[in-house]
């Protein structure tokens, strides 16, 4: 408040809400972006949590080690990540590894399409966002589907998120998170823990990053 009364060009924010609990941090941040909105001030905000960055940024810079990793919109950050690191840091996402051949995408011995062909051969990581997976109980076009067994069950309010294992690939273990909204299928409709389950990804929903 202080520093707002002298009417400055750039206000700068070091992490001013981080000593708050959860409720009345989400609450201070419509606060904040009320307030910015009506003084139109220029605000530079730093902040390690990144659902406060994606909600308070109209433009979001992500550095790591000192580097600067990406510009772009709070939408921009989210849906088309630069990198593996930036996916990873900013929301939920599985990584899952594949490789590309003369355009053919393989997750082991499954064939894998995405919204945007690769531009070259190689290895590649396929980011999987849990809320864009779902339980699937029949097979379509433009669907990428993976099985596994479902490995937890974790009731979360408003979302159901499920863990399930996948077939191990080159000796290592991979794990899908699937987010079910509470409401889009009934608890009785889930598989049980330790069953088999089939995870649905939507094509236009698919892609890839180094």
């Amino acid at each position: 408040a202080r520093a707002i009364v002298f009417k400055p060009k750039i206000l700068l924010m070091d992490e001013p809400l981080s000593a708050l609990d959860k409720k009345l941090r989400e609450e201070m941040q419509i606060e904040l972006r009320q307030l910015h909105d009506t003084l139109n001030m220029t605000t530079v905000y730093v902040t390690h949590d990144q659902k406060e960055a994606l909600t308070m940024s109209d433009r979001i810079t992500v550095i790591n080690d000192g580097k600067l990793m990406q510009l772009g919109t709070p939408n921009e950050i989210y849906k088309n990540p630069n990198n593996a690191f930036i996916a990873d840091f900013i929301g939920e996402s599985s990584l899952l590894p594949v490789s590309v051949n003369k355009s053919q995408i393989s997750f082991g011995p499954e064939t894998i399409k995405t919204a945007s062909p690769p531009a070259q051969d190689g290895k590649f990581l396929l980011v999987v966002r849990p809320e864009k997976t779902f339980v699937a109980t029949d097979k379509e076009e433009g669907v990428n589907y993976f099985s596994g067994v479902l490995l937890d069950s974790i009731f979360q309010g408003e979302s159901q998120l499920l863990v399930v294992k996948l077939a191990p690939l080159e000796g290592e273990e991979q794990t899908l998170r699937v987010r079910v909204p509470n409401g889009s299928i009934t608890q009785e409709a889930l598989p049980p823990v330790g069953e088999p389950v089939t995870i649905g990804l939507k094509v236009a929903d698919s892609y890839l990053v180094s």
